[in-house]
């Protein structure tokens, strides 16, 4: 059985010409980049052409680029970094954060920004959590009136990742450079999917992750538009202009650096390949199974990702009867103390529970295939069809055509 993976947002594979890339980095190019002799010279000068890659991809000045461990650790380093910055408190006496600092945010951003904002309200920080329309998108008025004097940062992903429904960054960045706060994006599900330029976006900070664009885990970067002022997290030697010390992972950066290379080169025809792709299962979905329907489908989204609501089913469920069909997916619930809970996302858009619980994302990648997708629409409809007629919760006569 040829299996189809179509949950891209969660993780991609590894391009072989990244891996190809990466190779020598773990056996004869070994150097430790802050070494002078030349097998770290080597090493250093691997780590600064992956930096001008990542750069090219973002429209920013290679200099910008600070590599991390992903899109955690970049998202909290933007955003502790930006709040921590203002130490010392005026009394003299340091503490976590100045007083009356002030963060704005939404609520459907990914954990790694909700719980580092929730982190920051524990000592003293207050936070602004902006809600989202039917679409997910935040309303720019809110936005507007949501800043005060003591506003240090607005963040607001760009592209979310349960519905791929993307943010007026644009405006948002003209918002922020008027009241000359700091504006974060995590853009970890936007970059290599549609064009990201910093400049034209007005952005001070931009966070991203190798293993959501062809790269491996464990590796990401973080912009830094020169000026801002931004506290470190890691204290340690003197690498990366003192903002992230530590040895620096070479072979992960140079593969990073290749797949941003890689995305540049083939940004807009893949967009336009997936786009069809994503477009034709989405029609073929709701022609084929009753009552279902596209989450944020009048948004603009990412090109490879549909979120689809199947009424009478749970989304476990389902997702369990693809994958023993031999098809990926995923829904966007956690489990939590062995409950399954409804998407945070989801809900923040006016879903009830039970239509959370029974939404499914679908996320394309580089590599699907339309022959993929014609299978997934023999598959998905199956599967639901087979799930409903075991619901309690389903009209028993609304079954699969």
């Amino acid at each position: 059985m040829k299996r189809i993976y179509l949950d891209h947002n969660a993780t991609t594979s590894v391009e072989p010409a990244v891996v190809d890339a990466m190779l020598p980095y773990f056996s004869t190019e070994f150097g430790n980049a802050s070494s002078i002799h030349s097998f770290g010279q080597r090493a250093r000068a691997a780590v600064e052409t992956a930096r001008e890659q990542v750069a090219a991809l973002l429209n920013a000045r290679s200099q910008e680029i600070v590599f991390t461990s992903g899109g955690t650790e970049s998202d909290n380093h933007a955003i502790f970094g930006v709040a921590q910055a203002l130490l010392p408190a005026p009394s003299g006496v340091e503490g976590p954060v100045r007083p009356g600092t002030h963060i704005i945010t939404t609520t459907i951003e990914h954990e790694a920004v909700l719980n580092a904002c929730q982190a920051l309200e524990k000592q003293g920080v207050a936070v602004t959590y902006l809600p989202v329309n039917r679409e997910g998108l935040i309303h720019l008025d809110e936005l507007r009136r949501a800043v005060r004097p003591e506003t240090v940062l607005i963040t607001v992903m760009h592209a979310n990742n349960e519905l791929g429904a993307i943010q007026p960054i644009a405006e948002i960045g003209r918002i922020a450079a008027e009241a000359r706060v700091r504006f974060h994006t995590d853009a970890v599900q936007s970059a290599g999917k549609i064009p990201v330029d910093v400049k034209a976006l007005e952005l001070d900070l931009l966070s991203i992750s190798g293993h959501k664009l062809y790269a491996p885990k464990g590796i990401g970067a973080l912009f830094i538009k020169s000026g801002t002022r931004l506290r470190q997290l890691l204290y340690g030697g003197h690498h990366q202009r003192g903002f992230r010390p530590g040895t620096e992972n070479v072979a992960g950066i140079v593969g990073l650096g290749k797949a941003a290379e890689l995305a540049g080169f083939s940004l807009e025809k893949d967009a336009a390949r997936i786009s069809r792709l994503r477009d034709t299962l989405e029609r073929g979905i709701l022609d084929r199974v009753p009552d279902s329907s596209v989450n944020s489908a009048n948004a603009p989204r990412t090109p490879n990702t549909a979120n689809i609501l199947f009424p009478g089913i749970e989304g476990e469920a389902l997702v369990i009867a693809l994958d023993l069909r031999g098809l990926a997916c995923s829904t966007g619930a956690a489990c939590s103390s062995g409950a399954v809970e409804p998407s945070h996302v989801l809900t923040a858009i006016g879903l009830p529970a039970a239509e959370a619980r029974a939404s499914i994302r679908f996320s394309l990648g580089r590599h699907t295939t339309e022959s993929e997708i014609a299978a997934a629409l023999e598959l998905i409809p199956a599967a639901v069809s087979h799930l409903r007629k075991l619901s309690p919760t389903y009209q028993k006569s609304a079954v699969i055509r």
